[in-house]
């Protein structure tokens, strides 16, 4: 929820700063329908048919991970997707350490008020002994705010990934400053040795 929110904000500024939306329909993506098809898998397991094998559950969790890889590496050259591909590998890392599941903290869990326990298949939650509990969800958006949940620093890469690239590709003015103080910053005379 956390990378739907941010994402909405993204798209929401893009007017604000002089970009346009409809430029998103011109980008040629490749291999759509394994994000598409990641992101429905996700949903099932999580939100429609919780309940079930755990096992079978935390492996179509990792296989969406597969196929959002694939399409990432497919468009690899679009900008910001670097970004969210980092992002992309941090969550895999932590959840491929831990068998299908994202470690989450307890802490964030209950500063959102999330329960801390479910029957059904968990894609993030307390683990008695998780790896690599640093890449896991241990920031949480409170529960005053729309749209509240846990989130990791993988998805912090994510979410700073997509802004670089909707906003880039939309040829909003806050990408335009960006691109510009990085061109001058490279282009900038080194100091002169001193003697």
């Amino acid at each position: 929820m956390f990378l739907v929110a941010f994402a909405a904000v993204c798209l929401i500024t893009v007017p604000l700063a002089g970009g346009r939306l409809s430029r998103l329909t011109d980008v040629p993506l490749r291999w759509v329908g394994a994000i598409f098809a990641s992101l429905v898998i996700q949903v099932v397991i999580v939100s429609i048919v919780p309940d079930g094998n755990p096992w079978v559950h935390r492996a179509l969790h990792l296989a969406s991970y597969v196929l959002a890889a694939a399409f990432l590496w497919a468009n690899r050259r679009i900008v910001g997707l670097w970004l969210i591909a980092l992002g992309a590998l941090l969550n895999a890392i932590a959840i491929f350490s831990n068998n299908g599941v994202m470690p989450a903290s307890a802490a964030a869990l209950r500063a959102t008020g999330r329960l801390t326990s479910t029957k059904g298949f968990i894609n993030s939650g307390v683990l008695a002994h998780p790896r690599v509990r640093f890449l896991g969800d241990i920031f949480a958006m409170p529960k005053w705010l729309p749209l509240h949940n846990v989130f990791s620093i993988g998805d912090v890469c994510i979410a700073l990934g997509a802004a670089i690239a909707i906003h880039t590709l939309c040829g909003s003015r806050l990408a335009v400053r960006v691109g510009r103080a990085s061109r001058r910053s490279r282009r900038a005379p080194s100091a002169a040795p001193t003697r």
